[in-house]
């Protein structure tokens, strides 16, 4: 019993000491784990570090030993950057918040990003740390490091808070009087910098750059000579190239201050700036160096770097860069400088006499963005007490003229009762009524050219405006006021000093002629010959006039004479003056002569428009001297080569007739029937069924007669009788030009025969009538109806008034399908030049740019053309070229453009004469134009805003920054009503002011992209 006894406990005591060993065991090696990863800690090798100190923290039961594990485990996990690092810490503290460790937690991870400069995440983990469980020394680490951080994140007050805890300590002391130091530097409280940097200044570390720092703050509390002393001492000293670039800013701005320019010049131009940026101030100093100097192109490649900016310093800028633009003869440059200093309040003198020089200048080259006078009126106004008044007075009046903008500087002058503005008020007014005269407003250049008669001041304009007034009449047909106008020009004194008497027996006789006076339009149509030999299109012109007024007064053997002199000159209408003399011989009874001159007419004037006509009159003098057949052969051809003649229809009914008279009944019937089936409604078809009758009747087949007549809708013989009356009725009230009881007439017989025998004369008659009205829609209809009839006397003059119609209503399509016809069916030469004119104009409209030029180059090859429509015709051409991309085309054809045109079409061809210089690169080229254009072409603010524009792109191409963007500016600030324009201005600025902000400091580049 006692030896199993004994034998259990042995058993027992022998598992005891198995399992403690064990235990043991297991204890020993995790120590020897956490003892090898704090060495693998020590060594900063984190990662396997971290996974030891892992294992062993599971296999512990040492709570002391988890925790510590814990501790560095989230330690690694700060120094490797791990995602998870400030959750592990979280974790660390909160499950072992009793750990020894955790207010060193705090401050080794603060320390340790502190160390590593991430200033923001040891901030937040120094706020967690309790400052009562820290050391004396640990405290001092603990203030400077926190306001070290707070220094960085820029918070200079909590900074300041901090460094100011250990400013007396041994070992943080200086830099924390440094960094207080440079707080107070930063803050502009010079006087505390000075004295804090002062008790460290003669530490080694601190040494160069407070020298620096010393030398910056003398020059801002204005201690120049000590600022300059200070720097130039540290210069050779400086290893650093921004250093350097500031202590020679320092230097060169304190010479500045002196006045001592020359000395300050080459500091300054060391001085690289910030980060690679100058600012306004720097580009003004240096430019202000080189303009006292006199080197003035340098200034302005400073000045014009300061491109934004609203302060004393840039009016400064801008007030001296227009000087140096006008010291070296850039006027136009000068102007812009000084309008922008003008227009800025930093300093009062500098503005009164900025606007001075704009004022000046304004009226000496023109101004693109004001009239002249409005910017000498302003002057005037802002400086009523200026020494300058009466000397921009007197500019105020001569600009009115100068500026050639009539049409604003009539408004001003309207607005101003001075009595010394007559003089000006007369010669404005007579020249803005030019303008309007040239734009075809005869009307309205009337009221002007009455305005300049109402203050006679000057005889000379008295006179013009007297003249041109009665051209306007003469243009409105308003002959008998033109004709007392002309007379009354004749008797003024001055009118034989002006270039006006030239034209005066030209339009007197056109005048008479008129008015049916033909024997004073031939004694003026002859003096004008006699004086004018040279101009070989007027002399041409009155021959034929001459010829006309003998012809119409039957005077037919002096007629004669006067058509050979035309004949003989071989111009224009050479065939119309041979075409008339073959017709007078016809009256002087000379019809064998007759028939040879029309013979030779046409053999000699195959193309002549006339053809037809000659052809009828050759058949009728045949039949006159009984050559029925020659006559008939005569009307065959006619009718053959020009079916659409408004002749042909009286061919074949003359054809007819002399059927009739020989007794061929059945061939007259045919010509009569075909009239009648060709052109139904017309007199002639009326005329045709009037003579088959007499044939059908006398053949005795009426009732053949009766039964064709029933199927003629225009034809209604029950009511011949009324329908007669009604349209005498009528026809009566518009031949006695009762226009509203015509009116009346034609729409009641229209109404009652629709129809009817005269319903072709009834439409066209009431068309014209409404058109006389201004009732234009209403005309359109019946315009139609006449030209829906074979052709007939009124059909070109409906075709013409028609396309007119749509013209103005803007129809494109519709007056293209007019002018079509018009151009194909026209006798008269200037129907089919209009009708080709608008052609061009009417396909550009449609964007139909090839048909466009097609006619365009059709109406330049007419030589009869005037100098309006060629250049009508070369902007079509060119503003087709434009729109398909063919700029040598467009180039070629504004430049003939030109040559010829005036008013608006001038400004156009000018501004894209500009515009091709600027894509060839001639920017100066470029801009002379644009400055001719804004001077000469003012009222044309359009194209004067597009050339200010390019006028930009010059100047940033030129290297002339300032201009450039001052246009932009002044374009979108002036020019809204143009939103095209003010587009491309605002993306150059942009793109402009993008590229600048990187050299200019003071360049606001987020503002750009807003």
């Amino acid at each position: 019993m006692i030896k199993r006894f004994a034998l259990v406990i042995f058993l027992t005591m022998a598992s005891f000491f198995t399992t403690y060993a064990q235990q043991t065991a297991v204890y020993t090696n995790a120590m020897v784990d956490y003892q090898k990863a704090l060495e693998l800690y020590d060594a900063k090798q984190y990662l396997t570090a971290q996974a030891l100190f892992d294992d062993v923290g599971k296999q512990s039961k040492n709570e002391e030993i988890k925790a510590n594990c814990a501790y560095y485990i989230a330690n690694c996990a700060v120094r490797l950057n791990q995602r998870n690092a400030d959750e592990l810490m979280e974790q660390f503290v909160h499950d072992y918040p009793t750990s020894t460790k955790r207010n060193s937690a705090y401050i080794d991870v603060a320390d340790y990003y502190f160390e590593n400069g991430k200033y923001p995440y040891a901030l937040k983990w120094y706020e967690k740390v309790n400052q009562n469980g820290l050391s004396n020394n640990e405290k001092e680490r603990f203030y400077f490091n926190n306001g070290y951080a707070l220094f960085k994140a820029k918070d200079k007050k909590g900074a300041k808070n901090y460094f100011k805890k250990v400013e007396n300590s041994q070992k943080y002391g200086s830099q924390a009087k440094y960094y207080l130091g440079f707080i107070e530097y930063q803050s502009d409280n010079y006087e505390e910098a000075n004295d804090l940097f002062s008790q460290v200044q003669e530490e080694d570390k601190f040494k160069e750059r407070l020298a620096y720092f010393q030398a910056d703050m003398n020059y801002k509390l204005g201690n120049f000579e000590k600022a300059i002393d200070l720097a130039t001492q540290q210069l050779p000293l400086a290893q650093d190239r921004e250093e350097r670039s500031e202590l020679n800013k320092i230097v060169g701005e304190s010479f500045f201050q002196l006045k001592e320019y020359d000395k300050a010049l080459p500091y300054l131009q060391e001085y690289k700036g910030k980060k690679g940026r100058w600012n306004n101030v720097d580009f003004y100093q240096l430019g202000y160096i080189y303009y006292k100097r006199g080197e003035y192109l340098a200034a302005i490649s400073e000045f014009n770097k300061i491109i934004e900016g609203n302060d004393k310093v840039v009016q400064n800028a801008y007030y001296h860069l227009g000087e140096c633009y006008v010291k070296t003869d850039k006027k136009q440059e000068a102007l812009n400088a000084f309008r922008n200093a003008a227009f800025m309040d930093f300093d009062a003198e500098i503005k009164k006499d900025a606007w001075l020089q704009y004022a000046k200048i304004s009226y000496e080259i023109g101004n693109p963005y004001q009239t002249v006078p409005e910017v000498l009126a302003s002057y005037l106004e802002k400086y009523p007490e200026s020494e300058a008044k009466t000397e921009i007075e007197k500019l105020l009046i001569d600009s009115y003229i100068t500026s050639k903008n009539y049409k604003e500087a009539l408004v001003l002058l309207e607005k101003n009762n001075n009595p010394d503005f007559k003089p000006a008020y007369q010669k404005v007014a007579f020249y803005r009524a030019i303008e309007i005269f040239n734009e075809g407003n005869y009307q309205e250049a009337i009221k002007h050219f009455d305005k300049s008669l109402s203050e006679p001041v000057d005889e000379v304009f008295v006179a013009r405006a007297t003249f041109w007034k009665a051209e306007s009449q003469y243009l409105l047909t308003d002959y008998e006021a033109a004709l007392t106008g002309f007379k009354i020009f004749s008797e003024k004194s001055v009118s034989n000093q002006l270039k006006e008497v030239e034209n005066l027996d030209y339009n007197l006789a056109y005048t008479n002629f008129k008015l049916k006076k033909y024997d004073q339009a031939i004694q003026h149509f002859e003096s004008h010959i006699n004086k004018n030999k040279e101009d070989k299109i007027r002399l041409n012109d009155a021959y034929l006039r001459v010829g006309d007024s003998y012809f119409v007064t039957s005077d037919y053997w002096k007629g004669m004479e006067a058509y050979n002199e035309a004949i003989k000159l071989n111009g224009v209408d050479a065939d119309y003056a041979h075409f008339q003399k073959a017709i007078s011989y016809g009256y002087v009874r000379k019809d064998n002569e007759k028939i040879t001159d029309l013979l030779s007419f046409l053999s000699n004037y195959p193309k002549s428009p006339l053809q037809d006509d000659a052809l009828f009159e050759l058949g009728n003098t045949y039949v006159k001297i009984n050559k029925n057949e020659k006559a008939i052969e005569a009307y065959d051809k006619l009718n053959y080569s020009y079916p659409k003649s408004s002749y042909t229809a009286r061919a074949l009914l003359k054809q007819g007739s002399i059927f009739y008279l020989d007794a061929k009944n059945e061939q007259a019937l045919n010509k009569f029937r075909r009239v009648v089936a060709n052109y139904p409604g017309t007199a002639e078809a009326n005329q045709a069924v009037a003579q088959a009758r007499e044939i059908y009747v006398d053949l005795g087949r009426v009732d053949e007669y009766s039964a064709w007549v029933k199927g003629l809708d225009f034809v209604e013989v029950d009511n011949e009788d009324l329908d007669n009356a009604t349209y005498e009725s009528a026809e009566k009230q518009y031949l006695d030009n009762k226009t509203a009881g015509a009116i009346k007439g034609f729409e009641n017989y229209i109404k009652e025969f629709p129809n009817g025998l005269h319903a072709l004369q009834a439409n066209f008659y009431l068309a014209q009538l409404y058109f006389k009205e201004n009732r234009k829609s209403e005309t359109i209809s019946h315009y139609q109806f006449v030209i829906n009839k074979e052709r007939n006397e009124f059909t070109e003059q409906a075709l013409a008034r028609l396309s007119q119609v749509h013209l103005e209503n803007k129809d494109w399509q519709k007056a293209i399908d007019v002018l079509l016809r018009l151009e194909v069916e026209a006798d008269f030469p200037q129907n089919i030049i209009f009708s080709q004119s608008n052609l061009m104009k009417a396909y550009y409209q449609l964007d139909k740019y090839d048909q466009a030029v097609s006619y365009a180059k059709k109406v330049l090859d007419n030589d009869k053309i005037d100098n309006k429509i060629k250049s009508d015709a070369q902007v079509i051409i060119a503003r087709s070229a434009i729109k398909l991309d063919d700029l040598d085309q467009a180039k070629g054809s504004y430049a003939e453009v030109q040559k010829i045109a005036t008013g608006a079409l001038a400004a156009e061809a000018l501004y894209y004469d500009a515009f091709f210089k600027n894509r060839e690169e001639k920017y100066e080229k470029s801009n002379e134009k644009v400055q001719k254009l804004v001077k000469d072409f003012s009222g044309y603010k359009y194209y004067g805003s597009k050339g200010l524009v390019l006028m930009a792109k010059n100047f940033y191409a030129l290297g002339d920054a300032y201009q450039a963007t001052y246009i932009l500016e002044s374009v979108i600030e002036n020019f809204s009503d143009y939103e095209d324009v003010v587009a491309e201005a605002k993306a150059e600025l942009q793109r402009i002011k993008t590229e600048e902000a990187k050299r200019n400091a003071s360049i606001d580049t987020e503002a750009i992209e807003d």
